[in-house]
Order: C-alpha cells, then structure tokens, then sequence
C-alpha cells in the first residue's frame, strides 16, 4: 500500500498543530518509546486511521484485517496468561480504530486498550522483523523498496512548495562501512543504523516541526523510533514551544512529566564536533511488500502479514545550521579526519596505553 498523499495545502502548521502530532514530534527528539506512554491523544478516527496508514496496514485489505485481529488476541493472550490482566469484553471486541480511540480516552477501557496496544505494538515489531530473515531477498533489494517510499513522498513535498531547500538520500559505501566498525568499540555490523540514511534541509527551525509531523504521517510511525538513538542539539523543545502561542497552549497537555524533560540522548559519537547542530533519529520503517514478492514468499512466512521493518536514519535541519556545520570543526571533512586518525591508531598500536616500543619486533626476513 503506498502512503495517501495529502494536498499541500495540508501540510502540518503550528498553528494548528495537534496535541497528538506534538508528542509524536517530541518522542522522535528525546528518542522515548510509546512503551513508557500511558494515553494516546487521539481526536478523531482519521487520526487513527492516519497511525495504520503510516504502519503500511490496508484497511481495505481482509488479510490485513485479519492479520490484526490475530496480533490483538495474542496481546490480549500474553496479558491474562502472565499478569492475569482483565480486559472486558467491548475492549476485547474492539476492531484497531476503536481500540486507538478508546486508547485516547478515559477510565478503565481506556488503560486497558493502552496496555493492549503496547503488547500489539512488540509482537507486531518482533513477527515482522522476523519476516524479514525468511524471505529470499537481498538487502539492495530491500533498500530499494525504503527509497521508493522516501523519494515518492519528499519528491511530492518538494513540488508542492514545502519549506524544503534541500534533500539528500543515499546508502553507506563499503569503505564507509569499514571505517565506521573499525572505529567503534563495539564493531558489530548489526549496530550500524545508517547504512540507509536521509537528509531534509528545511528553509527555517520553525519548519522542523511541521517537516517531522508530515514525514509521521506518510513515511514512518512515530511509534517505531528506535529509542536512544535521537540526538537534537537545534532545538529546546520547551523554549521552541513556549515562543509559540498554540503550542504553549498545548504544554500543559503533554503526558511526560517535565522534570525528565531533555532534548536528546546524549551524542556518543567521539568524532562529532560540539559545535555540530543536527536533528538525528533512527527508525524501524515499515515498508509493505509488493505483491509479487508476498506471493513468492515461503508459506511459513505469510502468517506474519505483508510489512516488514528495515532501519534508517533520517537527519533533519535547517538551513542556517547547515551552512553553520560547514565551517571549521563542525564540517564533515574535519569529522572525517577525526575519525580515520583514530582508525589508524587503533589499526597500528590497538589498545590506547600500548606503545610501540613495548611491542615485540618484528621478524626479519631471511636473506
């Protein structure tokens, strides 16, 4: 299913920014999880529907229907077997949009289809990863079909007049590759989150907001932002949204306690300037298998539906920051540098402490 285009004049503004939209963008900065959420903000059902959309699930479609009914009744399963969870029945009933809804709402029916919802939101995740291993595909191929869904929405919003200057889009090269492992301590290829990355350049900071909210409606889920791999240093998100007057109407609202507010996880990466501004995520896209592929699929494998999760990163930033990042210690030619000295000290004397003069020689070769 590819994503619902809206018209232009749909794009997110501040001004009518909703308070579902607000937590949503807030999440992807802080890199939290919906795990540790206790309510949804939903309005309307088209919020809801607008969530399943963005999941890749076809309303229209019987089997993914059916495919969703199952993840609910294992959910349901997994609660009342491990935690005798009690759930009444109209929440049992419920078909995925009343479930959001009643997720939004209040009392008893509403706690109930959270917890649900947050065990539906694991299975989900962990089936459709495991879809991913048993089918006989490659990654090209696998890459090929998360940019198709990237470029078809950005190339919209690029020609309908979105505040977008610039957009970058592009995979890892093998020699990138290599020199990022050898300079990670723990150089495991699987810890490699940006082998397939992207890059939204927004004409102001007041357009990261927006940028991020329309990107949640048609791109990825806010649900499946890997947590602690944000980083946001161009924002505070409370000072962004106390300097607005709709926003800070909606502050009060937000269901993240203030005293664990932070803008980001820290940056462990040793290379990166303290000077370079960025907005930064990882997430677990959903991407819908083409007919075809599904249909080649192994039998085994068709239980577990037609979206798989492949991981991406997304970088967005304003266009003063960027120009900013190019100067000085803050460009990627000095980042660059930064890392290849360590990979070359790490190549040559391995563990920092071990100095050349406490190696033992070299053999010598036989004359």
């Amino acid at each position: 299913m590819s994503p619902v285009l809206e018209p232009a004049r749909e794009y997110p503004s501040l001004d009518t920014f909703r308070l579902s939209e607000l937590e949503a963008v807030r999440l992807v900065l802080r890199g939290g999880s919906v795990i540790d959420w206790h309510r949804l903000n939903f309005e309307s059902r088209e919020e809801a529907y607008g969530l399943l959309r963005a999941q890749e699930f076809d309303l229209s479609d019987s089997d993914d229907l059916e495919r969703i009914e199952k993840i609910k009744q294992d959910a349901i399963a997994y609660l009342r077997r491990n935690f005798d969870f009690p759930v009444p029945k109209p929440v049992a009933n419920a078909d995925i949009c009343d479930l959001l809804m009643m997720a939004s709402g209040r009392g008893h029916r509403q706690l109930c289809a959270c917890t649900i919802l947050k065990v539906m939101h694991i299975i989900h995740h962990l089936e459709a990863r495991e879809l991913l291993f048993m089918l006989p595909t490659s990654d090209q191929e696998v890459f090929h079909m998360v940019e198709q869904k990237v470029y078809r929405v950005v190339g919209w919003m690029l020609s309908s007049g979105f505040p977008i200057v610039e957009f970058i889009g592009g995979r890892k090269n093998k020699d990138s590759l290599y020199t990022k492992l050898l300079a990670k301590q723990k150089n495991i290829a699987a810890q490699i989150y940006d082998k397939l990355r992207f890059r939204v350049i927004t004409r102001s900071s007041d357009d990261i907001f927006p940028t991020l909210a329309y990107l949640m409606r048609h791109v990825f889920p806010f649900n499946y932002v890997i947590p602690g791999e944000s980083k946001n240093n161009i924002l505070s998100f409370r000072r962004f949204c106390e300097s607005h007057e709709h926003l800070r109407t909606l502050l009060p609202r937000l269901q993240i306690a203030e005293d664990i507010e932070r803008d980001s996880m820290p940056d462990d990466n040793t290379f990166t300037s303290g000077n370079y501004r960025v907005v930064h995520f990882v997430v677990d896209m959903p991407v819908r298998l083409p007919d075809a592929m599904f249909r080649a699929a192994p039998e085994s494998a068709k239980a577990a539906g037609k979206v798989i999760f492949v991981q991406v990163e997304f970088q967005i930033i304003d266009q003063a920051s960027e120009k900013a990042n190019e100067l000085g210690d803050a460009s990627h030619a000095a980042y660059k540098v930064r890392q290849r000295q360590s990979v070359t000290r790490r190549l040559k004397l391995g563990i920092s402490g071990q100095h050349p003069s406490s190696l033992p020689p070299p053999p010598r070769d036989k004359e």
